[in-house]
């Protein structure tokens, strides 16, 4: 990670934000290819793997991203699991989900050499990035996100702090009859004035494009994921490369 995040982008002509891929290779590659064909930098939110049809794929090209210097993920909640089921910690692995995308890199020829970049990578992902008045983060903010910076190790270990805001959102600590945490979005209104949140994690769009919400105090959260992989459709938006 260079001095300060947003170094990653400056010098493109402008900054692509992906959300959630969950395994839609072909919906990824699309949005890949325009990016580079505008001479876009790649910011995918998390979320690369389970639910959809290839996720092997989808590994393959965010690191080749990253080996080309053009694209960079934040940590999502499925990429932190996905690293601590590769290293052996026991998990709750969906068959749709985690399941599939396990099976599908035992199946897949590199199989191997995916799934030990896959826990070199995550590890060091960043949680959130701040860029001037622009928050990217995965799950949710905090406002101890405008004045601390991640941990540079935050995707090997347990999630703490505001690292677990970033993962996983705004919790109530009931579950839902689904088995899934209830989640709450008051965060929104934490959020400063002149300051947007661009997120993924929660799928709040009713019409098929990104959900946008302002905050008590004049913050603004773009809420990304349109349910890449879940049957829905895989969302980005172009920002300027300068913040």
């Amino acid at each position: 990670m260079s001095r300060h995040p947003g170094d990653l982008w400056r010098g493109f002509a402008k900054l692509r934000v992906v959300a959630d891929v969950h395994g839609d290779a072909a919906a990824f590659e699309h949005a890949v290819e325009g990016a580079l064909a505008e001479d876009m930098f790649v910011l995918q939110l998390g979320d690369l793997t389970d639910h959809g049809p290839d996720s092997p794929a989808v590994l393959r090209r965010m690191f080749a991203l990253i080996d080309e210097g053009r694209g960079a993920f934040l940590l999502g909640n499925h990429d932190h699991k996905l690293r601590r089921a590769l290293v052996g910690v026991p998990v709750r692995a969906q068959p749709e989900g985690l399941g599939r995308t396990l099976a599908q890199l035992d199946a897949a020829p590199d199989g191997a050499v995916l799934k030990a970049r896959a826990v070199e990578e995550i590890a060091r992902a960043p949680a959130w990035i701040r860029d001037g008045g622009r928050v990217f983060v995965h799950g949710g903010f905090h406002p101890g996100m405008m004045h601390a910076v991640p941990p540079p190790d935050a995707g090997a270990g347990k999630a703490q702090g505001l690292v677990t805001r970033a993962l996983y959102g705004q919790v109530t600590g009931r579950m839902r009859e689904d088995g899934f945490p209830e989640r709450v979005h008051d965060w929104v209104d934490r959020i400063p004035r002149d300051v947007t949140v661009v997120c993924g994690h929660d799928r709040r769009s009713t019409d098929g494009r990104p959900y946008v919400t302002d905050g008590a105090q004049g913050g603004r959260a773009v809420f990304l994921d349109c349910g890449a992989g879940k049957g829905g459709h895989l969302a980005w938006i172009d920002l300027p490369a300068w913040a």
